[in-house]
């Protein structure tokens, strides 16, 4: 079994900043890539920032401010959320698409989020 276990959100006043972390565990074979997402309320969840290998990238809305990296021999993945707005309120999802070690297939998986909330 995999898991993926988000940490970091909380409330935080607008301009401000949060530190992210998600750590995958369990019958891991292999990480290929990694990434996070947000669902506000009454929307839909979208994607965030990615990163696979060397590779990132973000939503536009989030360019410039928010920065992905990963740990890979901790199979953790980070975002750093800088000038952080309201409209930037959303529970935050892991989520790795990973083979697992059991039968070596591929697949998704998703943390169980973690709220962040951007106000005065």
């Amino acid at each position: 079994q995999v898991r993926l276990v988000e940490s970091g959100g909380g409330l935080v006043q607008p301009g401000g900043s949060l530190r992210l972390s998600c750590a995958a565990s369990g019958r891991i074979f292999s990480i290929l890539d990694m990434g996070w997402y947000r669902q506000a309320p009454g929307k839909q969840r979208e994607f965030v920032a990615g990163i696979s290998g060397g590779s990132t990238n973000y939503a536009d809305s989030v360019k410039g401010r928010f920065t992905i990296s990963r740990h890979n021999a901790e199979n953790t993945v980070y975002l750093q959320m800088n000038t952080l707005k309201p409209e930037d309120t959303a529970v935050y999802y892991c989520n790795a698409g990973l083979v697992d070690s059991v039968y070596k297939n591929p697949g998704t998986y998703w943390g169980q989020g973690t709220q962040v909330t951007v106000s005065s």
